[in-house]
């Protein structure tokens, strides 16, 4: 139906996270209707992604640097790091603007598959830092990361590190008598004095 330098490039698109074959349609057709120069900044964008965006030698964010932005920044609070399962975790947090510590991502969260490719060594190392403090698990309320954050609470509390959990509930605008169970549960656990 399509030319196959188009239908390749729709198929690129639709092998992409929430991105079915009627959009990447879409945006095949409208990038083909980019002005060349348009075009070619975007084609440089996707290759300047894979070869100058790395891991954070540190938290293992992405970064342009050795460093990312974070862990160069001397004025955030040493003293806590918060454990999350991916970059997209760190910069979700990042713009509530409410957590100015460290964070440290694991690359995943525990499984059968991918257990040994975690980055739980490296927050072991991290913790040798006579600095840290507390250690805020920000793991997803899924089974599998329930299990990392359990895994990961027995690993420190040796060190007498503060472990803690981000507080679940309900979202702001919700209603109760639509939440489910679970979530009303972390509502009720989590609740703090007012």
């Amino acid at each position: 139906m399509f030319p196959k330098s188009f239908q390749k490039l729709i198929d690129h698109f639709a092998s992409l996270p929430s991105i079915g074959p009627k959009l990447a349609e879409r945006l095949v057709l409208y990038l083909w209707r980019y002005d060349k120069e348009k075009l070619e900044d975007f084609a440089k964008s996707l290759t300047d992604i894979k070869e100058k965006i790395k891991f954070c030698k540190t938290c293992f964010n992405i970064s342009e640097n050795d460093l990312c932005f974070i862990c160069a920044d001397k004025k955030r609070d040493q003293s806590v790091i918060c454990v999350v399962e991916e970059p997209l975790d760190i910069i979700a947090l990042e713009k509530t603007k409410k957590f100015n510590g460290l964070y440290h991502a694991l690359g995943g969260m525990i499984s059968a598959q991918n257990s040994n490719d975690l980055k739980i060594n490296e927050l072991k190392n991290r913790l040798k830092n006579r600095e840290i403090q507390e250690i805020i698990i920000a793991t997803n309320p899924t089974t599998e990361g329930e299990a990392t954050a359990l895994y990961l609470a027995r690993l420190i509390k040796p060190s007498n590190i503060k472990v803690t959990r981000l507080a679940r509930g309900l979202s702001t605008g919700g209603d109760i008598e639509y939440a489910d169970e679970a979530t009303l549960s972390g509502a009720i656990e989590g609740r703090k004095e007012m």
